[in-house]
């Protein structure tokens, strides 16, 4: 694949991540009832789950892609739709974060498998990864390099985002607690994503 293209796959999971979920809800739970010991146990978990999503989004991707080029494209005008529809939802979501102190005590271990299982099978998950992903594959380029560079740059920044939230939520908890900030992130995600969505449809068109 181009740089370009890795660039851009990268700059929208980045904004894809921050946009809170319920990965991110149970992260900020235990972090709000802990503190910042668990960050490392939830992160290392919501990389084992976005792994787990992505290779099985990424398979059924795959299949699709060597059983026919037009269910192929069928499915990146499809997917272009879901983005925008996402997006709008987004847009008007409220904002608050519900996520309440969780200060029940689990070992680390226990954090990262309830967080690699609530990321894992979160069937919303499946279901964007198999609308964000085709808009990045190249159906000419080898599909295996292509999967690995692309599960490999998703967990990477799942994590790290995780990590992130982990420790602002122990540190700074105006900051998750602010309508204003969580308004804020829903809004600039979901313009970005009615945007991607919106420039996938016209990419299309523009290659017809």
């Amino acid at each position: 694949m181009t740089f370009e293209t890795w660039a851009a796959f990268a700059a929208a999971t980045a904004v894809l991540l921050v946009i809170p979920g319920p990965t991110i809800l149970l992260v900020v739970s235990y972090a709000l009832g802990q503190g910042w010991r668990t960050a490392l146990p939830t992160a290392a978990g919501v990389a084992l789950g976005d792994f787990t999503a992505m290779t099985l989004s990424m398979l059924g991707v795959g299949a699709l892609l060597a059983t026919s080029a037009t269910v192929f494209t069928a499915l990146k005008w499809a997917g272009a739709a879901y983005l925008v529809w996402l997006g709008i939802k987004l847009f008007r979501a409220g904002g608050t974060l519900d996520a309440s102190p969780r200060e029940d005590a689990v070992s680390s271990l226990k954090m990262l498998g309830h967080a690699w299982l609530v990321t894992a099978l979160n069937p919303k998950s499946l279901t964007f990864f198999v609308a964000f992903l085709p808009q990045f594959l190249d159906p000419k380029a080898d599909f295996w390099t292509q999967m690995l560079i692309f599960e490999a740059t998703f967990v990477t920044l799942a994590a790290a985002n995780a990590f992130g939230y982990a420790l602002i939520a122990s540190r700074a908890r105006a900051v998750v607690s602010s309508p204003r900030a969580i308004r804020a992130i829903n809004r600039t995600g979901g313009t970005l994503l009615i945007g991607a969505g919106i420039a996938t449809v016209a990419m299309r068109s523009g290659t017809r």
